[in-house]
């Protein structure tokens, strides 16, 4: 009877061992890891195979907004997390009450200026129409995108990640500024002379990144990364999904399948 007993309490500690997707040694080996298109295929193509070589089981979750993807990393639905930069991350947990961390930067969809009207920027004629995005953090991008390419100039006290329409001091060609939500700005491209979109957006709309006129130079606060809980930052898992976006494999993937993304100074190195 004594040995029976024995049995079943080491059947139930096992048990409870491997009920919170570990393993005997402690290790946690089912993961699920969410992201917005296009970085949801850069989850499933370039890193779900090197950790499923590794031992795991992993499950990719698709987003279509920039709320769900933190919840869940929050409550615990998600072990990780890639669609959002430092700035969005560290501004979405501090009015959330949440604890996140960066564990590393991927290659970014840039915004990029298209159009349908001109083949260059030296094309562009004055009074052209140009579409933005509306929401403040995207605006400031689309109109340093211009300023880098000499179209407009800020005043010097400007901060590039804060600018709007205020901010220029000089607009030679007379550019007419129509705000648009970020989502749509695909669209306007048939009823505009160019439009300062998106990378995500444009690839949800099938736009070839490599066919803007130009694209913004990402600072290492806006380049894209995958995001943890703060406490499960020591992980082993998370080293884990670090090593894969180190690997070659994921480098291959980005070579032949994400062309025109923006690459984090690690991976030039």
């Amino acid at each position: 009877m004594k040995k029976l007993i024995l049995l079943l309490v080491v059947i139930s500690f096992l048990a409870a061992c491997g009920s919170d997707g570990g393993n005997a040694s402690g290790e946690k080996k089912e993961l699920v890891l969410g992201g917005t298109i296009p970085y949801s295929d850069m989850l499933e193509e370039g890193i779900k195979p090197y950790l499923e070589e590794k031992g795991y089981t992993v499950t990719i979750e698709e987003f279509n907004d920039y709320v769900q993807p933190n919840q869940a990393l929050d409550n615990g639905s998600l072990d990780a997390n890639l669609f959002q930069h430092l700035v969005y991350m560290e501004a979405f947990a501090e009015e959330n009450n949440m604890e996140l961390s960066s564990v590393i930067t991927v290659p970014t969809a840039p915004i990029g200026i298209y159009s349908n009207s001109y083949d260059s920027l030296e094309d562009i004629e004055e009074g052209s129409t140009v579409a933005v995005a509306n929401d403040p953090t995207n605006l400031a991008r689309g109109l340093t995108v211009l300023r880098d390419n000499g179209l407009i100039e800020f005043s010097d006290d400007a901060d590039p990640l804060k600018a709007s329409e205020k901010d220029i001091t000089s607009n030679p060609l007379n550019l007419q500024f129509e705000p648009v939500e970020a989502a749509q700005l695909p669209r306007t491209l048939d009823s505009v002379d160019v439009a300062a979109i998106n990378g995500n957006f444009a690839i949800s709309a099938g736009i070839d990144l490599t066919t803007a006129l130009a694209r913004d130079e990402l600072p290492e606060n806006i380049i894209n990364r995958v995001v943890v809980k703060t406490e499960n930052i020591e992980e082993q898992y998370v080293a884990d999904i670090k090593e894969a976006v180190e690997s070659d494999h994921f480098k291959e993937v980005i070579e032949e399948q994400f062309q025109g993304f923006h690459r984090p100074d690690w991976m030039s190195e």
